[in-house]
């Protein structure tokens, strides 16, 4: 794709797609909480759970394999990156609203949806540079122009059609599964399901640093990210109301209701994303931040495990100990900015890349 469209572009497509299945899954659950009201809270589960993960353990790991690699203790997202990072963390500090309201709304879409539409947009005019490609994507590359754009799109159409079709018996099965078994279903939901849907952006971003791409490789990441933490949350309320006016034959607007412990949930991603996006500020993401990003979730994942399998030590997954967790996360924020200044001077740089003319700005290496 990369030959006929910018390959910014081009890669928030693919990051699209590879979300996919995280799409499908919650929206899903967002639908079926019209008439089941214990899947809003699964949405939301799967949604932080979702995010979390692809911090914690996606940015991190192309780090690290940037590093066993090269050597070096910092990967570059490029200047490319910027509109994505000004983007991300205008819908972080969004997000800290959606926990003081306790709901997601169909304003929430609107606000989002705009945020997701700017993102497109800012790849969208961004330049086409020669693709480097290997292997199949090289063959495919060679054919002539009507053959090749049927091709690539065909291979869009057929691995997004696919994970479409899936979505609704994977869900399902899991639940069953954790009935069986005993096993608790938010515990699935939030983090079984998407170890299965964050796999493929996390190979594909493997892949490309291991092909001398770690540019490409945190990008998609990053990619995936703004993805999840705009379009993916703007759906859900879309489609809970559209499941309720239809189950419900009531033309009424209704907000996705959170309760406690899902408000907190939320705080808790919002906050780590706001961490990983301080880390990056300079765009770059060194080793040991990729270890504190890592070390934190893993840390927060295996307390909330050890709290769900035994119950005398069920406080260890309390809301209390979540918002421990977030308080952390932002009060790591305001120190490394406090330590850092140079951080901080890099917003107004960040934010000119999202207006008019400011991609190409963006993408000049500084003095």
């Amino acid at each position: 794709a990369e030959i006929d469209i910018p390959k910014a572009l081009a890669i928030s497509v693919l990051a699209i797609v590879a979300v996919l299945p995280e799409y499908a899954i919650d929206v899903y659950l967002a639908w079926t909480a019209a008439y089941i009201p214990d899947n809003a809270n699964l949405a939301t589960a799967n949604m932080t759970g979702a995010n979390r993960l692809l911090i914690g353990i996606g940015w991190s790991l192309v780090v690290f394999i940037y590093w066993f690699k090269t050597r070096k203790r910092a990967l570059s997202i490029g200047g490319g990156a910027s509109p994505a990072l000004a983007i991300l963390l205008i819908a972080t500090l969004y997000a800290f609203t959606i926990v003081l309201r306790g709901q997601l709304h169909l304003a929430d879409t609107l606000v989002l949806g705009a945020l997701f539409c700017l993102f497109v947009w800012t790849n969208f005019k961004s330049e086409v540079v020669e693709a480097e490609l290997v292997g199949p994507s090289a063959l495919i590359g060679a054919l002539p122009t009507a053959k090749r754009r049927t091709a690539v799109l065909a291979l869009f159409i057929i691995a997004a059609g696919t994970i479409l079709i899936v979505a609704e018996p994977f869900v399902e099965s899991l639940q069953e599964t954790g009935h069986s078994l005993g096993l608790s279903e938010f515990l699935l939901i939030q983090w079984v399901a998407p170890m299965a849907s964050e796999a493929p952006e996390m190979l594909l971003a493997a892949i490309f640093v291991l092909r001398n791409r770690g540019e490409d490789g945190i990008g998609i990441l990053v990619s995936s990210k703004v993805n999840q933490w705009t379009l993916l949350v703007a759906t859900l309320p879309t489609a809970y109301n559209i499941s309720w006016i239809e189950s419900q034959s009531v033309w009424e607007v209704v907000g996705l209701a959170m309760n406690n412990q899902q408000a907190i949930e939320v705080f808790l991603t919002a906050a780590q994303s706001l961490f990983a996006i301080v880390l990056i500020l300079k765009l770059s993401i060194s080793v040991r931040g990729a270890i504190a990003l890592f070390v934190l979730f893993t840390a927060q994942l295996v307390l909330q495990l050890v709290g769900e399998l035994f119950t005398s030590l069920a406080f260890l997954g309390s809301n209390e100990a979540r918002f421990a967790f977030a308080a952390l996360y932002v009060a790591l924020s305001v120190g490394i900015l406090a330590v850092d200044r140079e951080r901080i001077r890099t917003l107004p740089g960040i934010f000119r890349s999202v207006m008019p003319g400011g991609s190409e700005e963006a993408q000049r290496p500084s003095c």
